[in-house]
């Protein structure tokens, strides 16, 4: 029987180490990243109003820009420096957006929807119905991927990122459609600032209607609240109880979406109809949270005084963008160009002639619905 000592084993090199430990430091790394071009991205949209003298065009650039360019940026280099695959698991895309979209419901006062914004309900059921049918059924016409046409649709009707993000979790959408649908937004969406009020004026709009088209056309809030003060107070004012009534309406189209794409779109002929449970398994579950966290805010802002919602409010909206912000740096680093490639021309083709007849659609429902309306007291 041998005597001799036997060798301690070998100590485990980070190559040895488990697949599990090496996936969780390089994911909180890939976070670690997210976190400092998201801390970027708020830098920019904080100090480039400032640098430019408050300039309404500076003011109205939104996070989605910075981010997504940052993002893109970051997901150039990373992928040089051949890192990138490795990081990709702190890309929460997926989790950001659903838990930015459940702080957005907090900002929906369903008090003030239903007491002061009868005219406003009307023409965003019209609205949105109207559009996102025809934005549907151009996308078709087109032979654009489903997918893409249930995101363009979302965008242009509803209210911009945020229905196209919301569309995004209820269809199962790529990132990259859900980055080109963003982008699309923000394109169409800053020179409306500048052209609905001057239009308004040139048709000697009162600063209600002004407002009530404003709110019902332009697709993002922050364009919104530009063009709005460029209106005027009253104008502002409508703008953002329509553009607050289009955004309380996302959870129904949500709904909407998620049923169709589960019985009609992705039905192979001969299946069996999908069951109920079936339609729950993919139903986006933060929809849920969506109308609970708008349900409580409205109910919390019931028990306190004006100064101290708004203040409360304040702070859950800065959490939303801080959110979403980190949520459209995942998508920037995570984005494929290739798939813009095979986008090409026809979705913006498609967004174009939507946006058009959003515009006209939408001065009409406004001369018609709030002709003769005044603003509550």
């Amino acid at each position: 029987m041998s005597t001799e000592p036997q060798a301690a084993p070998a100590e485990p090199t980070p190559e040895s180490s488990s697949p599990a430990q090496n996936a969780l430091v390089w994911g909180l790394l890939g976070f670690l990243v997210v976190l400092v071009i998201g801390a970027l991205t708020r830098l920019l949209e904080t100090k480039v109003p400032e640098w430019f003298d408050g300039s309404d065009l500076a003011s109205a650039i939104e996070y989605p820009v910075y981010a997504i360019l940052l993002g893109l940026a970051g997901n150039a280099i990373l992928t040089i420096t051949g890192v990138r695959d490795r990081l990709a698991g702190g890309f929460r895309t997926e989790f950001l957006i659903k838990t930015g979209l459940v702080l957005l419901g907090a900002s929906i006062n369903l008090k003030v929807i239903v007491t002061a914004a009868g005219p406003a309900i009307i023409q965003g059921l019209i609205l949105i119905s109207s559009v996102f049918l025809f934005t549907w059924w151009l996308g078709g016409k087109l032979g654009l991927d489903d997918k893409l046409r249930a995101l363009l649709s979302a965008a242009v009707s509803i209210c911009g990122v945020s229905a196209a993000i919301a569309a995004a979790g209820a269809v199962q959408a790529r990132r990259e459609q859900l980055a080109y649908s963003a982008s699309l937004v923000i394109a169409f969406a800053l020179p409306s600032i500048f052209i609905l009020p001057a239009l308004a004026s040139v048709f000697g709009l009162s600063d209600v209607v002004a407002g009530a088209w404003i709110g019902g056309n332009i697709d993002t809030t922050a364009a919104v609240t530009a063009a709005g003060e460029l209106a005027g107070e009253d104008a502002l004012t409508i703008a953002a109880i329509v553009k607050s009534t289009q955004n309380a309406l996302i959870g129904v189209v949500v709904v909407a979406l998620t049923a169709w794409f589960a019985f009609k779109i992705e039905r192979t002929p001969g299946s069996a109809r999908p069951s109920l449970g079936a339609f729950w398994q993919r139903f986006p579950k933060f929809i849920i949270g969506f109308v609970l966290a708008s349900a409580i805010a409205t109910w919390y802002l019931t028990t306190v005084s004006s100064a101290d919602g708004k203040e409360t409010i304040g702070v859950v909206n800065d959490l939303r963008t801080w959110f979403l912000i980190l949520a459209f740096v995942s998508i920037g680093l995570e984005f494929k160009v290739t798939a813009l490639k095979e986008a090409g021309w026809r979705p913006v083709i498609v967004f174009a002639s939507a946006t058009l007849v959003n515009i006209v659609l939408a001065l009409g429902l406004a001369l018609l619905l709030f002709r003769n309306f005044t603003i509550p007291t």
